[in-house]
């Protein structure tokens, strides 16, 4: 009797300790390239963290492919229509990092408003002898407006955080919602009000073809010189070079990015140099629990997908 050979699936490398452990030799994993290059024998799957494109090309050179699967929710990287039209199904992690991606948003409006980073550096260095009541004077949080750009899973978990800070509460959306809380008190408002309302705007909207460079030199001219911008959705969404222009000539207050575009910035790029920017390299779901819950989820789908059975979590 022949030996059933294990699935062969081609990673996005390196892989995680949490994710080789569940595929527990499961699979046999074959290197990026092969996606790249192409190869003549059957392949069963595809997963990836998000770091390379996967389009219709890449799937071609897989023949046999049967599931796709991400290490995250966003699938901005995956053409999901080529996916689609080769009924290859898509799986993603979507639930089981909203809660860690809204903290990491309370976390830079925090930094980003009271200049934690400037202050942090400050408090190491020769120029720090005394207490000065009148230096790193930052902005508030509690009691100001603070406006969602895009109010799904995550935006909603940023709200609640904000409901603690006795924040006013605005957010843009595709739709208004009737669904969200009452106790929330959340406006629906037009694009451009926000912008000119918020002290605070959190981005938490998908990378679509709608969504990309939705905030550049435009929108950063209505918003107010003392507000605070916050990225926790894609680089892409934000215009790098308006951007940097606005935080230069303080057209806004500061801006705290836990993405960029691209990413990572080049070393050197003007954006790394300013005092008035709090950057960090994509930490939104970076903790223990959520990044082991999000390899479960993803290994879940790929074994399902190789199965031939519905996946957990789709696109």
């Amino acid at each position: 009797m022949t030996e059933q050979r294990k699935p062969r699936v081609v990673a996005d490398t390196p892989l995680a300790d949490s994710v080789l452990e569940l595929m527990n030799d499961r699979v046999e994993l074959l290197p990026w390239d092969v996606a790249l290059e192409g190869c003549d024998e059957p392949v069963d799957g595809l997963y990836t963290y998000g770091h390379l494109e996967v389009d219709g090309a890449v799937m071609d050179r897989l023949p046999g492919l049967k599931v796709i699967s991400n290490f995250g929710v966003g699938v901005d990287h995956i053409n999901v229509q080529d996916a689609r039209d080769r009924n290859i199904p898509v799986g993603n992690t979507p639930n089981v990092l909203n809660g860690a991606t809204a903290d990491m948003a309370l976390t830079l409006m925090l930094a980003s408003g009271r200049r934690l980073v400037e202050g942090d550096v400050f408090a190491r260095s020769d120029e720090f002898t005394h207490y000065d009541p009148g230096y790193m004077l930052g902005r508030e949080i509690h009691s100001e407006t603070v406006g969602i750009v895009g109010m799904g899973r995550i935006g909603l978990e940023v709200a609640k955080r904000c409901l603690g800070f006795n924040m006013r509460i605005l957010y843009y959306n595709r739709r208004e919602r009737t669904d969200l809380p009452p106790e929330l008190n959340a406006t629906y408002t037009s694009f451009d009000d926000l912008l000119t309302q918020s002290d605070y705007v959190v981005l938490v909207c998908p990378l679509t073809d709608e969504t990309r460079g939705l905030i550049g030199a435009e929108q950063f001219s209505r918003m107010k010189s003392t507000a605070i911008l916050i990225n926790i959705a894609r680089g892409g969404v934000v215009d790098t070079d308006a951007l940097t222009s606005a935080l230069k000539n303080n057209e806004i207050y500061h801006a705290g990015l836990d993405v960029t575009e691209p990413e990572p910035l080049p070393r050197g790029h003007e954006l790394l140099g300013l005092p008035n920017v709090t950057i960090a390299p994509h930490l939104g779901s970076a903790t223990e629990q959520t990044r082991f819950k999000m390899a479960e989820l993803s290994v879940e789908n790929l074994m399902l997908g190789l199965a031939g059975e519905p996946l957990k979590t789709t696109v």
